[in-house]
């Protein structure tokens, strides 16, 4: 259901860094929003060098970008907890200082969303949702598997 899309300068973070910054992401957002763990899809997005500006200027050295779509219905305070442990979280995993963590949260009203073929939730209704799906989503959603 959240999908955070990190990105960051080529080769800035080796497949360890990821794996660990791809769990804290998907812990932050789970213990913060009380949303399974296994409904977190992190995607990793990388920029070659000169493809990324800020303020018109080539980005230089290593800096993370976390964009993350979650469900629109979350507390102020929620949202505002899950900011600060993203960036604490990603600093740590990553390696990076905190003022190279950059987070971006925006919130989609559950009837704009679908997976696994079915219209998402509100939040706090995943479980009467997921008993509604078919024996197979449920069995996909179970494994953390989308469709294949």
């Amino acid at each position: 259901m959240p999908t955070y899309t990190c990105t960051s300068p080529a080769g800035g973070l080796d497949p360890d860094r990821r794996a660990g910054l791809a769990a804290a992401i998907t812990l932050a957002h789970s213990e913060v929003t009380g949303a399974a763990a296994g409904f977190a899809q992190v995607v990793f997005c990388d920029v070659a060098v000169g493809g990324f500006f800020v303020g018109g200027r080539p980005l230089d050295g290593s800096t993370l970008f976390i964009r993350g779509e979650i469900r629109a219905g979350r507390s102020a305070r929620e949202r505002d907890r899950l900011v600060a442990r993203l960036i604490a979280d990603a600093a740590e995993a990553s390696g990076l200082p905190r003022h190279a963590i950059w987070i971006y949260i925006a919130e989609l009203p559950a009837r704009c969303m679908a997976e696994f073929g079915h219209v998402l939730p509100e939040p706090g209704d995943e479980e009467a949702w997921i008993a509604a799906l078919p024996g197979e989503a449920r069995a996909r959603i179970a494994g953390g598997r989308p469709s294949e």
